[in-house]
């Protein structure tokens, strides 16, 4: 049996970040990365974006080049999926039978998308983005394709939409809520994404529910509740994802919406901490809820908290959230959590497209959403730290910067 002092399972930011934080550490014991793609660790936001439409080559995205790894004697175990861990033996058991020891565990593996549940995964042609080997089928086949439908209006399938726009595609997007983006942005910047898309010449539906995917052995349309086809060549699913954790939840690790950890990354059971788009943490900035984090921030914070806490340095996550997405020639950045505001301040134009939407709930600043206005971002990541309380009709007035709002 193989033996690690650390194995990480998951070799995507999180598990990246956790081998690099416990060697920057000077951790000099053995660490394994345990991996169910064939790939080292690469970046995953430009699947939808930079790699999809061809601006950046593969080895662009690497988080490190395989030097790096070579260097940092980080064994990697690629091409491998843990099926089962052993917390009392601290050992994991991976889909072909072998068994691999640890002395502490690290679950950083994300999470698997979400499927429409009416089925119809086996037809050519429908599509999720997670991996590369994702993005790389759908290229393989955009030069039969004329007709895309793509099913859910977050940032995955809204990114999707504005690169296969790009490439001269006919775009339908299907929301089954009243407005894109509802579960994560205010209304007015879910007002002008839907704008921008549709001025670009993606149709957006609001208000729809999906039936089925029609097809034999091939997507051709996708039929709604009402009975209605929309004709598709290419269909992409971005309905979020499952957190990838069973292994951890039948071993006994506390868990719902992924694996529950406290403020040092570890899990209820010994020795095995998680981190990332998997784990389940409470966070002040969402009123102390237990919440999952899916971006890279939260992965690479947490796994920095989890290396340190393994080498006894006293730490704890307590970082403040913040999300990109590139639409067009839009960059939207976004720091801390909407969820739960109260009341919204719209700074700038949209018009000109360049403004922010700061949300607030009982009158403190809780996030910004920045479209092309990066000063704001950067300047208003301290207004959400603090909580600050400041006039509404001071934060809409642009030519104020909100660094001089500040206490």
């Amino acid at each position: 049996m193989s033996q690690y002092d650390v194995l990480i399972v998951g070799a995507g930011h999180a598990g990246a970040q956790a081998a690099i934080a416990l060697r920057q550490n000077k951790f000099a014991g053995t660490i394994a990365m345990i991996g169910d793609e064939p790939e080292i660790p690469y970046e995953r936001p430009p699947l939808s974006k930079e790699y999809f439409s061809g601006e950046k080559a593969f080895e662009r995205i690497l988080i490190r080049p395989a030097a790096f790894w070579q260097e940092r004697q980080v064994e990697m175990l690629l091409g491998r999926r843990v099926v089962s861990v052993d917390p009392a033996g601290k050992a994991v058991t991976t889909a072909d039978g072998e068994t691999i020891g640890y002395g502490a565990l690290i679950w950083a593996t994300g999470g698997k998308p979400r499927e429409l549940p009416c089925g119809g995964h086996h037809l050519t042609g429908l599509h999720t983005v997670r991996t590369r080997a994702d993005a790389d089928r759908m290229l393989a086949e955009l030069d039969g394709v004329t007709r895309v439908v793509v099913i859910g209006g977050g940032y995955i399938g809204l990114e999707a939409a504005a690169v296969l726009n790009k490439f001269g595609k006919q775009v339908v997007v299907l929301e089954a809520l009243d407005r894109v983006l509802a579960r994560v942005a205010g209304e007015p910047l879910s007002r002008f994404y839907e704008a921008e898309h549709r001025a670009h010449g993606v149709e957006i539906r609001l208000c729809v529910t999906v039936a089925c995917i029609e097809g034999e052995d091939k997507v051709t349309g996708v039929r709604l509740s009402g009975g209605a086809v929309v004709p598709a060549d290419m269909v992409i699913v971005g309905i979020g994802i499952v957190p990838a954790v069973q292994p951890l939840i039948d071993a006994g690790a506390l868990g719902g919406n992924g694996v529950t950890v406290d403020s040092q990354c570890r899990t209820s059971l010994p020795d095995i901490y998680a981190v990332g788009d998997c784990s389940q943490h409470s966070n002040r900035f969402a009123e102390g809820r237990a919440i999952r984090l899916e971006s890279v921030q939260n992965a690479n914070d947490q796994a920095t908290v989890a290396a340190k806490t393994i080498l006894g340095i006293d730490t704890e996550y307590d970082a403040v959230p913040w999300f990109w997405s590139n639409q067009y020639d839009l960059r939207l950045q976004t720091v801390g959590l909407s969820t739960g505001y109260d009341a919204t301040v719209v700074r700038g134009d949209p018009a000109a497209r360049s403004f922010s939407v700061l949300y607030l709930r009982d009158r403190r600043v809780i996030a910004l959403d920045c479209v092309n206005s990066t000063k704001d971002y950067v300047q208003g990541r301290k207004l959400v730290v603090e909580g600050a309380v400041i006039d509404p009709a001071r934060l809409a007035d642009a030519s104020v910067p909100l660094k001089e709002m500040a206490g």
